[in-house]
């Protein structure tokens, strides 16, 4: 038994040693299972009960420990709660959630194979499961999608370069491949078995190889069309704490304007501030008429073709309740929404909007509003969030005066790619992502937030402009490569010539087919189980 948890400390140990940020160190990911399906070999081999038990228990503490040891940073922003029952239950999600799903995967593999005698079935569940259950971590309302298997190849991203037919799902898929054949041909080896030794140990070494060799092949000879826009980036560096009421609005608007007069030329067509770059709540109906709007139609009218896209909050109004989301204004009569926003301003009264969608469950947005509803006084009562920000159903593209589109995303959501590559499907060209990433302090939280954001580049192949507040801020080209990036804790504006690019991937088109397609196989395998189990016991 306790062999069998130091292979499971091995494996998680491994998980985090190739995990982003850090180097050189991601091919790790295509063996760090094998100490854990030894464990798990071992234990279905040795007679005795409870075999499922332990089995769980094994793959429980992997997954655990390399959750915890990879986004141990959560606990910064966790902690800023008043509350500790509230601060137990939101870290709940990213802790504990994401690790019981990979152990489901995990423990319906072993069932599997318990009732069926093809092992190649028994593998094949394993990756259905495993994919089923980070496809469901990313679509209800507990997603936190953040150890996707596949998100390990931020950490090298030239041997990413098929994500943009694949999207991340693609990684994971080979990840998980690749354990289960180095464990066969460990096994083999282990077995003396000849020929059969060769013949797996061949087989896993061509499963690594080619797909790196496609890799590198696209990453090498790729070329991006030249369609040039000058764009600057703004890292403010306002501590998030103080932000909200520490500075005033008129204080930070005038960091953020002489940043990007700091580095802008005549020909600049995009400014891009973080999220919240304003604090101050702003109707999105009267917006017009308020101070921020003619403080920034000031600075643009510097720019004659620049475009600015800033994080804001602001507030919708309605005289009755369109959404789940509202609230009740007591004095008015009137019902609300706010919003985490972004907002495209020019030189004319246009102006667009996008609410952030992806919000984080506990923190952002009450999960499952409907069903849970009658949770609201309690969960208000310990101080956490009952209505929650508004959203919206769709991805957003904001398009410029001269008709260049840009995807606006807001933090959080750049861990979805199909989310974004809805957005380029709808003609965005360009992809600006505007975030806060402060709450965690400098830890590895803003540098896998970073680093992520390379795999979205490959999946769209489109540029990335990044505008964090206190950083990482920075641009990725079509390839994921960083050509230019901020420091932490500094003040900072970048300029650069990047891209435009309208030509769509197969990953853009399909979206996530991939994981889609494994959910099911995952949902029938898993309905066998139990048939399989009542027919031996009816024979």
């Amino acid at each position: 038994m306790k062999s069998n948890y130091a292979l499971a400390l091995s494996s998680a140990f491994l998980l985090w040693l190739a995990w982003p940020p850090i180097p050189y160190t991601t091919p790790l990911l295509l063996v760090a299972l094998v100490p854990l399906f030894i464990a798990i070999s071992r234990i279905m081999s040795e007679p005795g009960p409870k075999k499922g038990k332990q089995v769980f228990l094994t793959a429980g503490l992997t997954f655990l420990v390399w959750n915890t040891a990879c986004i141990y940073w959560v606990y910064n922003a966790i902690s800023a709660y008043n509350n500790p029952v509230v601060a137990l239950l939101v870290s709940l999600i990213p802790y504990g959630l994401g690790a019981l799903l990979m152990t489901f995967a995990f423990w319906l593999f072993y069932r599997l194979k318990l009732v069926t005698a093809s092992p190649k079935l028994a593998y094949f569940g394993l990756v259905s499961f495993w994919v089923s259950m980070e496809y469901l971590h990313a679509s209800w309302d507990l997603a936190f999608p953040w150890m996707t298997l596949g998100n390990g190849l931020a950490g090298m991203h030239q041997l990413a370069q098929w994500y943009e037919t694949t999207g991340v799902y693609g990684g994971s898929v080979w990840i998980i491949l690749s354990n289960i054949l180095a464990f066969e041909a460990w096994k083999s080896y282990q077995q003396n078995t000849g020929y059969l030794k060769i013949r797996t140990g061949l087989g896993w070494l061509l499963l690594v190889l080619i797909p790196v060799g496609i890799s590198l092949a696209k990453y090498y000879n790729y070329q991006e069309k030249p369609m040039p826009v000058n764009v600057v980036v703004v890292q403010p560096n306002i501590d998030p704490y103080e932000k909200m009421g520490g500075m005033s609005t008129a204080n930070q608007l005038d960091i953020l304007t002489k940043l990007s007069d700091s580095v802008a030329q005549v020909n600049t067509e995009y400014f891009i501030w973080p999220e919240t770059a304003l604090p101050s709540y702003v109707d999105e109906e009267k917006i017009r008429d308020s101070r921020e709007f003619h403080s920034l139609q000031q600075f643009l009218n510097r720019y004659k073709n620049g475009t600015l896209i800033t994080g804001m909050e602001t507030m919708r109004f309605y005289n009755e309740q369109k959404t789940i989301s509202s609230s009740l204004d007591p004095n008015s009569g009137r019902y609300y929404d706010h919003f985490n926003t972004a907002v495209q301003l020019e030189n004319s009264p246009n102006v667009q909007f996008y609410h952030k969608s992806k919000l984080v469950p506990g923190v952002e947005k009450m999960p499952f509003p409907k069903l849970l509803s009658f949770l609201s006084p309690v969960f208000a009562g310990l101080g956490g969030t009952v209505s929650g920000w508004g959203w919206q159903d769709d991805p957003g593209v904001f398009y410029s005066q001269s008709g260049v589109g840009v995807s606006p995303v807001i933090c959080y959501e750049s861990l979805w790619g199909s989310w974004i590559g809805q957005s380029v499907k709808d003609g965005a060209q360009l992809i600006a992502i505007i975030t806060n990433d402060g709450w965690w302090g400098n830890t590895s939280g803003k540098d896998q937030h970073f680093l992520y954001a390379k795999l979205r580049a490959i999946e769209t192949r489109r540029w990335v402009v990044r505008s964090a507040n206190t950083g990482i801020s920075g641009f990725i080209d079509q390839r994921g490569d960083v050509v230019k990036q901020s420091g932490w804790w500094k003040r900072d504006a970048l300029k650069m010539d990047v891209n435009l690019n309208d030509q769509l991937t197969f990953y853009t088109k399909s979206g996530d087919i991939i994981a889609q397609l494994l959910s099911l196989c995952g949902i029938g395998l898993a309905l066998l189980i139990p048939l399989k189990a009542f027919s031996r016991k009816k024979a």
